[in-house]
């Protein structure tokens, strides 16, 4: 097939209905995820990024070009999915190995192969590599020169980010491409079209509306847990002798209670207040308790990370500087890994957080001085402290005054730093908590030192 060729899904990409990949038959022997996995581009639900009109990927593909590619994203976004549906859309062989359980004798024995179709049959072939960080680097480098020589167009996914853990050469030889999670409307689109389908469930079962919403709880994004879960619901439903599969039905076929909390109401505030009052309270119970009904509801792991940032210099400033540190280094963590692993070190940051001596003097220190400022309390910057960089400066008297605290054996020095307005003003009272302790008694010193007192 060319660029030339009817297009994509137009009328003769495929010879005849045993080529279309839309009248294969159906394995009703395989779980709902597998039945209802798209056989088209067009069927593949989000990653518009990727699969848009003019986007790479669909580019790439209705123009057959042969390609490797890395597919990147957290587990459920369609890795398996894609590189199934290129190898029906371009009719390649398709040949699938995992790194839990190949090695190199199995990768040579594919690519062996993958020669002889390509040599004798003019077939190309299509390796899908399932987990390819897991690959060790003498392995990943077997792939090296049939990848370099296009004997096989790879497919590589991982969850990893592949900077990390794939070999600089393939990653050179290859397109990586970045799968995002998928949203709720996403999974919801991939839930009704199964419900539907007639290789799906066939209308034998109807979805209540509280059911749909913990089925998309319980999936996170990922499509294949949702349909899983899904199907699990149906037989329980079905076992019943009922149509209707409801919240109670699908709660005890998933064994996963239901989290009464929405995302978009007053209960999303509630939980989020309820844990940062429980981590200012040092309550480090209740506060894992409020995160991890959090995380049960789905609730995007950014908005907890970005909640106990501001919840470390909020509640805990100075009285434990490193809060902060772990606040942040969780947040990171969070985007580096994604979720569900993200729950540890999110759950690490709460309970710093909440363990850690209390202290609101940061917070009370900028509000009254914001307050200051906001009522006018401000006059010029004393002369001694105005730029002195630039031509003509010294004429006007600035810095003239200014004495370098370095030049001095204790580093401070009696010097005016404030507007006259606010000399001898105090923002910042360290409490004698934690660290603050020792900061309030070197504090009371330094102000000695430069308001000459």
């Amino acid at each position: 097939m060319t660029a030339g060729d009817a297009g994509l899904f137009g009328e003769g990409l495929f010879a005849d209905a045993e080529d279309d990949p839309a009248a294969a038959p159906v394995d009703w022997g395989a779980p709902l995820a597998v039945r209802m996995r798209p056989r088209s581009l067009d069927e593949v639900v989000g990653q518009t990024h990727l699969l848009g009109p003019r986007a790479p990927l669909r580019r790439l593909v209705e123009a057959d070009e042969p390609m490797s590619l890395v597919l990147y994203g957290p587990p459920g976004t369609g890795k398996t999915t894609l590189a199934h549906v290129i190898s029906l859309a371009t009719k390649r062989s398709f040949v699938q190995l995992s790194a839990l359980d190949a090695g190199v004798k199995e990768v040579r024995a594919v690519i062996a192969t993958a020669k002889r179709e390509l040599t004798h049959a003019g077939r190309r072939t299509v390796l899908f590599i399932d987990e390819v960080h897991r690959f060790s680097k003498t392995q990943q480098d077997s792939l090296l020169s049939a990848v370099e020589d296009r004997i096989v167009s790879l497919i590589a996914a991982t969850t990893e980010n592949p900077f990390f853990s794939v070999v600089s050469p393939l990653l050179s030889r290859s397109l990586v491409l970045a799968l995002q999670p998928l949203s709720d409307d996403d999974v919801r689109a991939v839930l009704h079209r199964a419900l539907t389908s007639d290789r799906g469930l066939d209308g034998a079962v109807t979805l209540t509306e509280e059911a749909e919403e913990h089925l998309l709880r319980v999936a996170g994004g990922d499509a294949r847990k949702a349909l899983t879960a899904l199907e699990s619901g149906a037989g329980a439903a079905r076992a019943s002798g009922s149509t209707v599969l409801d919240l109670a039905t699908l709660e005890t076929a998933v064994a996963q209670a239901a989290v009464r909390y929405d995302r978009s109401g007053d209960q999303h505030y509630d939980i989020a207040s309820a844990l940062i009052k429980s981590i200012r309270g040092s309550d480090v119970d209740a506060a894992l308790h409020y995160l991890a009904r959090m995380v049960e509801a789905g609730e995007d792991p950014r908005f907890i990370a970005r909640r106990l940032v501001i919840s470390a210099s909020e509640d805990i400033g100075m009285a434990d500087p490193t809060a902060l540190v772990t606040a942040v280094a969780a947040a990171d963590a969070v985007a580096f890994i994604g979720m569900p692993e993200g729950h540890f070190p999110l759950a690490q940051a709460v309970v710093h957080l909440a363990t850690a001596p209390k202290s609101n003097a940061i917070t009370v220190g900028i509000g009254e001085s914001v307050a200051d400022v906001r009522a006018g309390l401000a006059g010029p910057v004393p002369a001694g402290l105005r730029d002195a960089h630039y031509a003509g400066a010294k004429k006007l008297g600035h810095g003239a005054t200014y004495v370098y605290p370095h030049s001095h054996p204790d580093g401070v020095v009696p010097q005016q730093y404030p507007p006259d307005a606010l000399v001898g003003r105090d923002y910042y009272r360290p409490t004698g908590r934690g660290v603050e302790a020792q900061i309030g008694a070197r504090l009371a010193k330094l102000r000695a030192i430069v308001r000459r007192r």
